[in-house]
């Protein structure tokens, strides 16, 4: 696992952010300019997860219970919350995530 504060569990002031296996397993496997992207957004979304570039929004069908932001034009983070406080991004990919 590379050295990088993306992986540890933030407590935050407002937010306590976790990382499920799946969402490691799938992030390590990014190309190396995706992952610099999504940290990038990472950073705008405990800030302020509604912030109109990220794009959130809930998800349906398969994925209720869930919502996504975007990375990019291609590449979303899948997460919920588990807690008024407290959310886990659950996955990252293309939208073939949602398949």
């Amino acid at each position: 696992m590379e050295k990088t504060p993306f992986f540890a569990r933030f407590t935050l002031e407002f937010m306590e952010l976790y990382y499920s296996p799946k969402f490691i397993k799938s992030y390590n496997k990014l190309p190396q300019r995706i992952k610099i992207l999504a940290e990038k957004k990472e950073k705008v979304f405990i800030k302020e997860p509604f912030n109109r570039v990220l794009e959130t929004h809930k998800l349906h069908g398969d994925f209720a219970g869930f919502w996504t932001f975007s990375v990019n034009r291609i590449y979303r983070v899948v997460f919920d919350l588990l807690g008024e406080n407290t959310v886990r991004f659950y996955d990252i990919g293309t939208r073939d995530i949602y398949k």
